[in-house]
């Protein structure tokens, strides 16, 4: 089975595309849209070894940006596939600064195969992993226990994402029809005992409707087919989503799509061995050892809200990855 992956990544130091964003993102701007959003971290290069080092079996890679790549990129290179965001967006909402209109198309990328692993270009494989972690028997494998939304503090766009998303996939799904259906991929060996106590307790509590799904700061396996799905059934709010050139809170994102995946029972249950933390001066060094002992499949760096020192930590975390990944990769000049 053919697998491909799929990179978003942006330059936010290119003077033009910061220029161009000027123009359009108004006064006053959500964090969720802030600098240290677009920020790179300079750690592609490491994306790109892990990918030919620790999954040989990936088909193609789709590095998806504005038009703009990073001075190392090979282009030549036989597995990579540059897209540009007009290659499959609309002209009407070019230019777009808003990773969820993005998400929201991916499927319409020229040549992406049926089966396909998303990636954030903050999120990293850090040791060998097989075609097994992302699919089985056809069927994307992710997380499928009931996990609640949290709502806590201040509200951010991605909460407000996870909402407008939980609210498309019980006005397409019965609960009790899909738990009677596929339960066994609700509650499952794969997840923790503690996970299937959760799932089955919230089960009883709130038979009616889903309360909500894991948010994967992970790599992520989809098939087109779901985001055709999704498409089809909520075209409005998908073409509202991809309207916006800055993430909405009226928008939907890509864990509609995975969600929509678990709740038609169109996965394999799998828990995905990655570690999620934002990148501060409390907890790089704990990063830095999780890459050099390898001692997950993956890992996703947020950037941090709060002020960094961020040329120094960037620069530990080059050095962490350097130890694992040092030779150049094909897909470098």
């Amino acid at each position: 089975m053919d697998i491909d992956f799929v990179v978003l990544w942006v330059d936010g130091s290119d003077a033009a595309w910061q220029a161009e964003k000027a123009r359009y993102q108004g006064r006053t701007l959500d964090d969720s849209n802030a600098p240290n959003r677009f920020r790179d971290w300079g750690l592609m290069p490491y994306w790109f070894r892990a990918v030919e080092q620790f999954a040989p079996w990936a088909r193609k890679i789709h590095f998806v940006t504005c038009g703009h790549v990073p001075a190392f990129l090979n282009l030549a290179h036989p597995k990579l596939h540059h897209v540009k965001h007009e290659d499959f967006l609309p002209p009407e909402v070019l230019p777009t600064f808003s990773s969820h209109a993005i998400e929201m198309n991916l499927h319409r990328i020229p040549g992406l195969t049926e089966h396909f692993v998303y990636f954030n270009d903050d999120t990293f494989l850090i040791r060998p992993v097989s075609e097994t972690a992302f699919f089985r028997d056809g069927l994307p494998c992710t997380y499928g226990g009931e996990y609640p939304i949290e709502l806590v503090g201040e509200i951010g766009i991605w909460q407000h994402a996870a909402v407008n998303d939980l609210g498309v996939i019980n006005a397409h799904f019965n609960k009790r029809t899909q738990v009677k259906k596929h339960g066994g991929k609700y509650a499952n060996r794969a997840y923790r005992w503690q996970d299937n106590l959760r799932t089955k307790a919230v089960e009883k509590l709130f038979p009616n409707y889903f309360t909500g799904f894991k948010n994967l700061h992970a790599p992520a396996a989809y098939t087109k087919s779901a985001f055709a799905a999704v498409w089809d059934a909520e075209p409005e709010l998908l073409a509202r989503t991809t309207s916006h050139r800055f993430r909405s809170a009226e928008d939907l994102n890509q864990w509609v799509c995975l969600w929509w995946q678990v709740a038609s029972g169109q996965f394999a249950p799998f828990n995905t061995d990655n570690v999620v933390s934002c990148a501060d001066g409390d907890t790089v060094d704990e990063l830095c050892r999780i890459i050099r002992e390898q001692c997950h499949d993956m890992l996703c760096i947020n950037d941090p809200e709060k002020p960094v020192n961020f040329e120094v930590l960037s620069s530990q975390l080059r050095g962490a990855f350097e130890t694992i990944l040092p030779k150049k990769s094909g897909f470098e000049i």
